[in-house]
């Protein structure tokens, strides 16, 4: 969707025509995407299900498509969209240019490029480090301590414009629905929700509003929201590519931000890497007291506990840097 309006803003003064296929809307918007994928438009941007079932009805004229661009490549195979980018394909004319883009190269994203380009030129940008200007802070928790931390933080400050990023579906649900009970004003955004409630809550974010959002890595790359002045990783990222995407939310168009990661015992090899990777030791702060101790930052050590909580044998092991606490 944010791609279609900024593309009708390029083209407002030129008779270059395009229209977004999705899921999610009405009747009146299914008659204009069969309309424009039947008679012809310039631009179609699409998701693959949505495209899919267009072109299952057989009335999706092809034959003109001069280009295909796959972006953000890597996220739709995290999201499983293989099979229906390939049905896509396959319906494609032979002759046509590529263009695909992809944050990662894991094996499946370098399979199919091999099976769907022809003498590519492939060009690799290193790998942006995060802006100085954003606060990068890191708290060491065991897992039960995580919910009661967030609440705090968003207690004791007030921030316009707060987006907690969680690497799963269920999390999302919990953090938010527990922010609420606390009288925390907060939405949230997954691939459960129908595309209008997220076009919905993100108009809400938007415009103030919703001053808290918590939402799944669907919202790490792209979004386009200039006034965020923090964003609370709930979990560490997958890897160093997903964590600089999260805290590039904040700190937009000169403005200043804060990024707050929470690391569990289980994380912490994870995080040091993706320290390793952007060349920069996160400052590791205290919790606040009431919350209890917290364990120590040992990413070297000899194995990981299993879970989040306290090591086995019941002997914590706690953070002894009297450092800066967050207020």
């Amino acid at each position: 969707v944010q791609i279609a309006q900024h593309l009708e803003g390029l083209s407002y003064f030129t008779s270059v025509s395009s229209i977004a296929v999705y899921g999610g809307g009405d009747g009146n918007s299914f008659v204009q995407e069969k309309k424009a994928v039947s008679m012809g438009a310039d631009f179609v941007i699409c998701t693959p299900g949505k495209m899919m079932a267009h072109i299952k009805m057989g009335y999706v004229k092809l034959d003109s498509l001069q280009y295909l661009v796959l972006d953000e490549a890597d996220r739709m195979l995290d999201m499983g969209f293989y099979d229906d980018i390939m049905f896509i394909i396959d319906h494609l004319p032979k002759k046509r240019q590529n263009l695909l883009f992809s944050a990662t190269m894991p094996p499946k994203i370098k399979t199919m490029a091999q099976r769907i380009l022809h003498s590519p030129v492939e060009i690799s940008i290193a790998m942006s480090k995060p802006p100085e200007k954003i606060v990068q802070q890191a708290y060491m928790v065991y897992d039960e301590q995580k919910i009661p931390l967030i609440q705090h933080m968003l207690q004791e400050k007030q921030y316009r414009s707060v987006l907690i990023f969680c690497s799963s579906k269920l999390s999302v649900k919990q953090l938010t629905r527990d922010l609420q009970k606390k009288g925390i004003k907060a939405g949230e955004i997954h691939s459960d929700l129908e595309q209008d409630n997220r076009e919905e809550i993100l108009i809400q974010y938007k415009s103030g509003r919703l001053p808290v959002l918590v939402a799944t890595d669907i919202l790490s790359r792209g979004i386009d929201i200039d006034n965020i002045d923090l964003v609370i990783n709930f979990d560490v990222p997958h890897d160093g590519e997903d964590y600089v995407h999260r805290i590039g939310r904040t700190a937009r168009a000169a403005a200043e931000g804060s990024a707050y990661t929470l690391v569990s015992v289980k994380d912490q090899r994870k995080f040091h890497s993706i320290e390793k990777l952007i060349g920069k030791d996160v400052t590791k702060i205290l919790i606040p007291e009431h919350l209890g101790e917290q364990p120590a930052y040992t990413p070297s050590a000899g194995r990981n506990f299993g879970g989040g909580g306290a090591p086995a044998g019941g002997k914590k092991r706690y953070f002894n840097n009297r450092g800066s606490r967050h207020k």
